[in-house]
């Protein structure tokens, strides 16, 4: 089903990735069941090489089990995910995770929390290091890493957070919704902050999202997932021009876009 409202991008089959990068994940007929309840049925799209792209779908509809089973973590009922052409089986080195929680070591400074991944995979701590506070000053909480996660506010953790996730240069980052407990300032601020790091990294990112709003800031395409057993219900780029200013989301073309949501979403909760 698709919405009423016409796609911009209508010659472009439901799912595909965006024209201008190869699919660097590809997922293909989807099923996961967990006993009698059916989650997600029959799901496909495709990612482009250094695609910023939401997922975006009701509560409750299965869009962070889609995500830990793109990261490996889950196993899929049927259908299969692959990166960059090998199927997934399990977790790999190439994607970073971003959940709602930071889920940081309270023990350990920040800076040890960013490298923590760095020991986990065994690699040389010296050159991380390094990166790491390259990341914290991209970041601007550099002078903060030395400090405890409990003096950082809770915008600042999740700054930390997404550093932790590219510390070791994946190739994909996967983020879970991780605004979603932050104030509606804070959400805006961490917004224009996660573009801009997205801006310099260059990294493929999949983010999941029940936020219509949040959704068509940040992506290049927003992918609709409609209620469970879930399915892509529909499809819409976002053809704004970068860096976006937060000043964007007063704009009619920015509204318009966010109604073309919203009718989807609403289209699938009618049925």
């Amino acid at each position: 089903m698709r919405s009423a409202v016409a796609s911009s991008a209508p010659a472009r089959a439901l799912g595909r990735a965006r024209d201008d990068g190869a699919a660097i994940v590809s997922i293909a007929a989807l099923k996961k069941t967990f006993g009698d309840l059916e989650a997600i049925r029959h799901l496909s799209f495709d990612v482009g090489d250094g695609e910023f792209l939401s997922v975006l779908g009701p509560s409750g509809c299965g869009k962070s089990t889609l995500l830990m089973m793109v990261a490996g973590l889950i196993d899929p009922t049927a259908g299969e995910i692959r990166i960059q052409g090998a199927k997934v089986t399990g977790p790999r080195r190439e994607i970073g995770v971003v959940f709602q929680s930071p889920v940081l070591l309270p023990w350990r400074t920040v800076l040890q929390n960013v490298l923590f991944p760095i020991e986990l995979l065994k690699l040389p701590r010296p050159h991380y290091r390094r990166r790491a506070m390259e990341l914290l000053r991209m970041a601007k909480i550099d002078e903060f890493a030395g400090v405890l996660p409990r003096q950082l506010s809770g915008g600042m953790r999740q700054r930390v957070a997404i550093c932790r996730a590219l510390v070791h240069d994946p190739n994909i980052l996967l983020m879970d919704e991780p605004f979603s407990a932050l104030d509606a300032i804070t959400r805006d601020e961490m917004a224009v902050e996660l573009q801009r790091i997205w801006q310099v990294n260059r990294k493929t990112v999949i983010f999941v999202t029940h936020s219509i709003r949040e959704a068509a800031f940040l992506s290049d395409r927003v992918v609709v997932m409609g209620r469970r057993p879930a399915t892509i219900i529909d499809e819409l780029a976002i053809e704004l021009p970068r860096p976006r200013p937060i000043a964007v989301t007063e704009d009619e073309t920015f509204n318009r876009l966010v109604r073309h949501l919203r009718k989807a979403i609403e289209a699938s909760h009618a049925e």
